[in-house]
Formats: C-alpha cells, structure tokens, sequence
C-alpha cells in the first residue's frame, strides 16, 4: 500500500510539473508576443509620431510650422547618425555597433517636441508619451541601453527648441476698417 501511494505522489507530482513546464512554456510564448509587439510599437512609432505632427500641421493650415518640423527632424537625423558613426557603441544584444544614441527615439522625439513647441502642452504632453513607449521599446528589444534612448530624446528635444517657434496662427481676426466716408468698425474673421 505505501508502494501505490508514493507511485500516486510521484505521478501526481510528474503531472503538476508537466502543467507548471506548459503553463511557463505558455507564458514565455505570451512574453515572446508581447515582446515583439512591443518592438512593433517602437518601429511604427518612429514615423507615426512626426507624420502625426505634420498632420496637425497641415490641418491647422501651417506650412511655416510643417517646414520647421521638416528641418527639426532633418536635423535630429544628422545629428543622431553622426554621433552613432563616431561613438561605435555596441548594442545590449550584441549584434552591432550602432547604439548610441537611438534613432528611434530622437526621431520620435523630433515630433513630439515639435507638437510641444510650436502648438503647447495640450499637444505636445500625449505625444512626449507615445514618444516615451518608442523609447521604452527600444529597451524592452535590447537595441539600446537606456543613455542611448535619453540622449535620442535630448537630442531632438535640443533641436526642436532651437528651430521651432510658437504658433501664432489665431482662428479669429479682428482689424479696424473704414466703410465710406464716415463709416468706422470693426472687421473681424473666424476660420473653421
């Protein structure tokens, strides 16, 4: 009888690890997916975010702020590439050089920023957070340490300070105007 009860303990115990061994399987597949999405993010990221800007732009019927994010960007770019060439910093994952600083996040900063400079805070505050999760992507994937993504942020940041201006584009307009000889008001326009 003890022989059949330590025979049902052992099978129990082969059972519970086979289901432990599935269920860490499973969840290192899940962590795998998420991983992977997450890369996905920070991938999309790095454009979605200044397209985004420059739609805003364009809607607002912007072209000078569209243009300054145009040589914001262009500039992050440079400066981003340039440093990678000269620093050689080798990645978390070991595949290459190219570390420092990422190219991910100074481009999605590049938008982020600009959205903060040129339209406020009400614009800029959700894009500095898809910003951040490009950031945090690039971590998660091992493509860089955590300096190269602040110093992509600060970079582009850095940039857009020095090339963008605030928006001083107003839906409404008012003007003194003359009607007639002796007729004196005041004109105003709204745009839509």
């Amino acid at each position: 009888m003890k022989h059949l009860f330590i025979g049902f303990i052992l099978l129990l115990s082969s059972a519970n690890a086979n289901a432990n061994a599935n269920a860490n399987a499973n969840a290192n597949a899940n962590a795998s997916a998420h991983s992977e999405s997450f890369e996905t993010y920070g991938d999309v990221g790095q454009f979605a975010i200044p397209l985004t800007a420059l739609f805003i732009a364009w809607a607002k019927d912007d072209p000078q702020g569209m243009y300054q994010l145009g040589k914001g960007w262009a500039y992050t770019q440079a400066v981003t590439h340039g440093l990678k060439l000269t620093v050689h910093a080798r990645r978390p994952n070991g595949v290459d050089c190219n570390s420092f600083p990422s190219g991910h996040t100074s481009s999605a900063f590049s938008g982020a920023a600009f959205l903060h400079h040129r339209y406020g805070w009400q614009y800029g505050l959700p894009a500095y957070i898809a910003a951040t999760g490009v950031g945090a992507s690039r971590i998660e994937a091992s493509k860089h340490w955590q300096l190269d993504v602040l110093a992509g942020a600060a970079i582009a940041y850095g940039v857009s300070y020095f090339v963008t201006e605030r928006c001083t584009i107003t839906n409404l307009q008012l003007a003194p105007a003359r009607f007639g000889k002796d007729g004196q008001g005041l004109m105003f326009s709204y745009r839509f």
